[in-house]
């Protein structure tokens, strides 16, 4: 009698000769949408020639918005043009800053030697 009761609990094993029903509920998962708002806030504070960070930013905000409202087609058209303008604006403030640098040691370079040649002159 125990044997009999013990294999009635044994997980997996078929309880009844009924047909097993099975029920399938799908749930839409939810499309993650960057909105690259962050990286248009950076590049809106510090890489911000020709206003391309704050371009940028705007249509972060946009793409944000078009998510909330439900909106993914419109949240992903906006998302990849802030990308595009956040990666337009990241290497042109890269290579412009760099540029001002390089600039600047010239013309301080250049402004020392004329001030030595000066100072040669002036018998110093």
């Amino acid at each position: 009698m125990l044997k009999r009761e013990h294999e009635a609990a044994v997980p997996g094993a078929p309880q009844s000769q009924a047909p097993v029903t099975t029920t399938v509920i799908n749930i839409p998962s939810e499309t993650a949408v960057p909105d690259h708002i962050v990286w248009s806030l950076f590049n809106t504070i510090f890489m911000n020639w020709f206003c391309l960070g704050f371009v940028a930013f705007a249509y972060s905000v946009k793409s944000r918005d078009r998510k909330m409202v439900g909106d993914i087609t419109g949240a992903q058209s906006y998302a990849s043009t802030a990308k595009c303008l956040n990666i337009w604006a990241l290497v042109l403030g890269i290579l412009l800053t760099i540029g001002w640098i390089v600039l600047l040691i010239f013309v301080y370079q250049a402004a020392y030697q004329m001030t030595l040649e000066m100072m040669k002159s002036r018998g110093y």
